[in-house]
């Protein structure tokens, strides 16, 4: 073994050993990340779970406010509808933000060309279109397809 291999033998250990250490880097750091989003994400839901049952109990204090003076299915039939007439106006809020321009608008391709593939995402590429028209069906298929 010649001075050469020795080297190249030691570069080849080297590049292993430095993606060794950056792979434990990376798979640390994403660990570390994964973590802090998933105490996040608790904290959310449980933020969520929270705000339910405080909802609930206001509904329940207007239902029992208004069974004072009215019957309780009275009463709580007026806490639902009043609960619906608010669940119905923010869904229109949260409506509001998607159609700013009117109706729905076709989606225009800046630069001129369509993509290879759907915007779906799935990667399957859009049927070729052909070059020329379809013969109608009123002409009969052996005569040629030009106009005079």
């Amino acid at each position: 073994m010649n001075g050469s291999d020795h080297l190249e033998h030691l570069d080849r250990h080297l590049v292993e050993e430095l993606a060794q250490v950056a792979r434990e880097t990376v798979r640390d750091e994403l660990r570390e990340q994964s973590r802090k989003q998933r105490r996040t994400a608790m904290l959310y839901a449980a933020s969520g779970a929270v705000a339910l049952y405080a909802g609930a109990a206001v509904a329940l204090a207007v239902g029992l406010a208004l069974a004072i003076g009215l019957p309780g299915w009275a009463a709580a039939l007026i806490t639902a509808a009043a609960l619906g007439a608010v669940a119905y106006l923010l869904r229109g809020m949260a409506h509001s933000g998607h159609h700013r321009h009117g109706p729905h608008e076709p989606h225009h391709v800046l630069g001129g060309t369509a993509p290879a593939a759907p915007p779906s995402g799935l990667g399957t590429p859009y049927p070729p279109m052909p070059s020329t028209a379809p013969p109608r069906p009123d002409t009969p298929p052996d005569i040629p397809h030009h106009r005079a």
